[in-house]
């Protein structure tokens, strides 16, 4: 170092700290999501999209990252399929899953995980457990069935009834699904404060704004 250089500052260092800390959860999660995957896939009734433990390591993004940092988690092991890597379940990778039947599922887990780590962060720090199964539900089920079954529809050209009907066989597992992510989120977010910076809804926030004032 010349006497010309200064040492990064303590904001620079702690804000390099939290992009590294960040890198590697996303890195983190997207090899839990590609873990879950080795189990395979199971086929129900002929349907096109397969049962799979991954959407449990999406929901998991979202509840224990966040919207951001989960959102991100799910769309580093999708590039990564895309890349030619045989993570989904069954095997697969390659971008002809991407034309698939199963292609609205998979964007629904980006959006699903940022939806379920947006309303966690308004639970926190109390992460009370109703309040928890419902924003996961809606994030890992409402939002990822919402995208994927009119695609479904859309590619293999079945009536949106149909496919509706047929999507309900994987409710009793998503179901099973929200209530595990749940139970861990609520342990990790008691072991380890400060994963997800809490937030308010903004009616509350004005509202404690205004009461700071007076």
């Amino acid at each position: 170092m010349t006497a010309t250089d200064t040492p990064p500052s303590a904001p620079a260092r702690a804000a390099a700290r939290s992009s590294a800390r960040d890198l590697a959860q996303i890195a983190v999660f997207a090899a839990l999501i590609a873990a879950l995957g080795l189990p395979g896939a199971l086929y129900l009734g002929g349907t096109a999209v397969p049962i799979t433990f991954q959407t449990l390591g999406v929901m998991l993004a979202g509840a224990i990252l966040g919207a951001r940092k989960g959102a991100l988690s799910v769309l580093l092991f999708l590039a990564l399929v895309a890349a030619g890597l045989p993570l989904l379940s069954g095997g697969r990778g390659g971008i002809a899953v991407f034309v698939g039947p199963s292609v609205g599922y998979l964007i629904g887990w980006v959006l699903g995980a940022a939806v379920i780590g947006w309303f966690t962060a308004r639970l926190l720090p109390r992460y009370r457990v109703l309040p928890a199964l419902l924003a996961t539900a809606l994030g890992g089920i409402a939002v990822v069935y919402a995208i994927g079954v009119p695609v479904f529809a859309a590619i293999t050209g079945t009536p949106l009834e149909v496919a509706l009907l047929g999507a309900t066989v994987f409710l009793p597992g998503d179901v099973v699904k929200v209530v595990v992510t749940v139970l861990v989120a609520k342990g990790v977010h008691r072991a380890w404060p400060g994963l997800i910076e809490p937030a308010t809804w903004p009616g509350r926030r004005r509202g404690a704004e205004a009461s700071d004032a007076a």
